[in-house]
C-alpha cells in the first residue's frame, strides 16, 4: 500500500489588525496570503471508479477550500470579537464592509487551526489531511502538521 501526498495552493487577501501586540501588526494591515493545503491517502485501485489512480481529484480539493476558506476570507477583515476592535468591525459591517469576527486573536498561527476545523469535516474519510501551510508573505509563513497534533 503506497501513500500518496496531494497539494493544491490557493490566494486571497485578507486583513487583520493583532490587538495588543507590540509591534506594527497591532494596526489594521493585509497580506497577499498564499495556502498549501496537503492531503494524504492511497490512489484509488478500482479501475471502474472515475477517480482511478488518484487521491483525491485536485478539483475536489479545490472544490472544498474555496467554499470554506478562500471564499469566506478573501477580501474580508478579521478582528478578535473580544477586544475593542469589536466597535471598529460593527461600524465597517454597517458600512457594507466584509468583517470575521474570530473568538480568537487573529495571527498567522490561529488562523491556521481554525483552517484545519473548516476543512477536515469535508474530506471524505480515506483522505487525511497533513498539513497546511500559510504564507503571509513571500519570506514568512506557519504550517500546521498532523503529525505534530495527534
Amino acid at each position: 500500500m503506497n501513500k500518496i501526498r496531494v497539494t493544491k495552493s490557493f490566494n486571497f487577501e485578507t486583513a487583520h489588525a493583532l490587538y495588543g501586540y507590540d509591534g506594527k501588526c497591532k494596526n489594521i494591515h493585509g497580506h497577499s496570503y498564499k495556502l498549501f493545503v496537503t492531503v494524504k491517502g492511497v490512489p484509488i485501485q478500482d479501475n471502474s471508479n472515475p477517480k482511478f489512480g488518484m487521491v483525491i481529484d485536485f478539483g475536489d480539493i479545490k472544490k472544498i477550500v474555496r467554499a470554506e476558506v478562500v471564499d469566506r476570507f478573501d477580501h474580508a477583515i478579521l478582528l478578535n470579537v473580544n477586544s475593542p476592535h469589536k466597535e471598529l468591525g460593527e461600524n465597517l459591517i454597517k458600512e457594507g464592509h466584509k468583517v470575521i469576527f474570530t473568538e480568537y486573536q487573529p495571527s498567522c498561527e490561529n488562523m491556521l487551526i481554525d483552517m484545519v476545523g473548516l476543512i477536515r469535516p469535508h474530506l471524505d474519510p480515506t483522505v487525511e489531511l497533513q498539513s497546511i501551510r500559510l504564507h503571509e508573505t513571500e519570506t514568512s509563513y506557519a504550517e500546521w502538521l498532523a503529525e505534530d497534533n495527534k
